[in-house]
């Protein structure tokens, strides 16, 4: 047997029991006569204790152990006479009676612990050496039991986990697929699925009314620190259903979730329409912890003598409480964040209360007092308050005050990773306009039905037509998206011939399910989850890459197993591939 405990379960009720520990050599530190070891495995640590008086030849033993060797150690529970009240077996130690090296160790290129000197690059090349850190391993047992509680959720529900194909056919619509060539079929390709959308609805109209998988997806797309090109969803479908029925029961999982992980209860999650988010936050995806909404001051200030906010499409402004003290390099910086070329505004305009109440702004040339307290009213500004202003086209600004509110929000300390606030985003636009390619595009994927009300305007106004659609925001992450589908043939035609489809590209791409709709299909929806991003918000971080056990770096590429590379001519040949490289 290598051991009888793991290095986190011994306590002092074990005093005087003979046990057996295996595991890796976290440090070692020599003292004249003595030396301690100090073993780690992912339950925890235990000390291992080394005496020249007590047996002289494991002590010599004992200094030959490089760090992170694996080593076999057997011997007494004794209480410690130091105590280290850092770790959860800090009251015991280990008087050693028997070593033995199982493995031994190099010097590892950095050092494992919390607190390590490797940087990202280096970690991710020996990312087997990095899952031995503590917080690293965290992160994946964190995983798996938010896995666990999801599926025991669903299960409970009467959903039945479905495996769905991962060699798919590719489809032009949505982000890059990936492509496997197909040895068989000569000179054709599979693709990876982005999502297994059309699966999960042909699986409904089979008569699986309740559907969920946790299932690997793969998108060619540039990557970002929420982003990876292979990821996880909870894939879900239901039938029989309409947008409430959705929102209840997946309310209700991520409710389940965060109970069972932080022992927190979440009230009823509120709703708000992609219309009033846009207006309010500038985006699809508020973060509604905190405040800061925007406020329009278009029909207040336009028609001044201030070219500015007359010129501009959109004024619009947020109040950021008690900061009326920034200095003027605060506020200069500030400006400098919303010029960038990410943002490209021209400038910032701030307004200042100070402690009699007395409004002051970088633009009172053109704004006197009694205009300036009617900005006061509008922000609802008090004392100490700051208003920042910004003007211009619509679309731009918005999305600028966006960052601004955001980055202002974690320099405040705002953001509370532990304080979670969940948001439903509904009413969606069915459609975007593409002005490049002067087409429509889907805003969620070409199944979302339209809302019911809406259709009747879907040839006059395809623009106006709002889809059946529905985001979970949480913390200002989009967390999960979804729709009531179409399950019409006649509907599934008139929303690809909108996106510019002609019949025979339909058929030769989605033919198969609109055979399938002429057989009965019910009326069904469904959800899907980013469950990487899930774990990462449960774990108060919004970085994915650590959660995921064997991650791609920002180039999409695994530097562990150096991939990826390229192949052989043979294999090449065999796939009746023909690579030329330019120069």
């Amino acid at each position: 047997m290598y051991r009888t405990h793991t290095c986190g379960e011994l306590r002092l009720t074990e005093v005087g029991q003979s046990i057996t520990l295996s595991g890796w050599v976290q440090r070692r530190r020599d003292f004249g006569g003595l030396s301690f070891i100090d073993l780690r495995d992912r339950y925890g640590i235990t000390q291992l204790a080394f005496n020249e008086g007590v047996d002289a030849d494991i002590l010599s033993k004992a200094r030959l152990i490089n760090r992170e060797s694996v080593i076999q150690a057997e011997g007494i529970v004794v209480e410690r006479e130091k105590k280290n009240k850092g770790i959860e077996t800090g009251e015991i130690e280990i008087r050693v009676t028997s070593i033995k090296t199982l493995s031994s160790a190099k010097t590892p290129p950095f050092t494992i612990e919390e607190n390590t000197d490797g940087g990202d690059d280096l970690r991710m090349k020996y990312r087997y050496l990095d899952l031995r850190r503590k917080s690293v391993l965290e992160k994946l047992l964190l995983r798996n039991k938010i896995s666990m509680l999801v599926r025991t959720y669903l299960n409970l529900n009467g959903f039945a986990d479905i495996e769905t194909p991962y060699l798919i056919k590719s489809t032009p619509e949505g982000a890059r697929d990936f492509v496997v060539p197909s040895r068989v079929n000569r000179g054709q390709f599979y693709a990876l699925p982005q999502s297994p959308q059309t699966f999960k609805q042909l699986l409904m109209i089979g008569g699986l009314d309740k559907y969920y998988q946790i299932v690997r997806c793969f998108r060619d797309e540039d990557l970002r620190a929420d982003r990876q090109p292979e990821f996880t969803q909870i894939d879900c479908e239901m039938s029989f259903i309409k947008q409430d029925d959705i929102l209840n029961v997946f309310e209700g999982l991520l409710k389940h979730v965060i109970k069972e992980v932080h022992s927190k209860e979440i009230g009823s999650i509120p709703k708000m329409t992609y219309a009033t988010a846009i207006k309010k936050y500038g985006n699809d995806k508020p973060d509604i912890r905190f405040d800061m909404t925007f406020v329009e001051l278009n029909e207040l200030v336009k028609g001044s003598d201030f070219p500015v906010f007359n010129n501009a499409e959109l004024i619009v402004g947020i109040n950021v409480k008690g900061c009326a003290d920034y200095s003027r390099k605060e506020l200069d910086t500030l400006t400098s964040f919303v010029k960038r070329p990410q943002l490209g505004m021209s400038g910032l305009i701030w307004m200042k209360v100070d402690e009699n109440g007395i409004p002051s702004s970088s633009v009172k040339k053109f704004f006197d007092q009694s205009e300036l307290k009617k900005w006061m009213t509008e922000f609802d500004a008090e004392k100490g308050d700051l208003v920042l202003i910004l003007a211009g086209e619509k679309t731009k600004t918005r999305k600028a005050l966006s960052e601004t509110r955001m980055h202002l929000a974690e320099k405040l300390g705002l953001r509370k990773p532990m304080e979670f606030a969940p948001l439903w985003v509904v009413d969606f636009p069915l459609l975007e306009r593409d002005e490049d390619n002067n087409r429509w595009m889907a805003m969620h994927h070409p199944f979302t039905s339209p809302k019911p009300e809406d259709l009747k305007i879907i040839d006059s106004n395809p623009g106006a037509v709002r889809a059946n659609a529905y985001d979970l925001v949480l913390n200002g992450n989009e967390i999960g998206g979804g729709s009531i589908r179409i399950h019409e043939k006649k509907l599934q035609s008139k929303m690809f011939d909108l996106l510019g489809f002609t019949e025979s590209e339909a058929n030769e791409q989605f033919g198969f399910l609109m055979n399938a709709f002429e057989y009965g299909a019910p009326p069904h929806g469904g959800i899907a989850f980013g469950f990487d991003r899930l774990v990462a918000i449960m774990g108060g971080d919004e970085v994915i890459r650590d959660y995921i056990a064997f991650p791609k770096n920002n180039s999409a590429r695994d530097v562990m197993i150096e991939a990826p590379s390229q192949i052989s001519d043979e294999q090449l040949e065999d796939l009746s591939i023909s690579i030329k490289l330019k120069d």
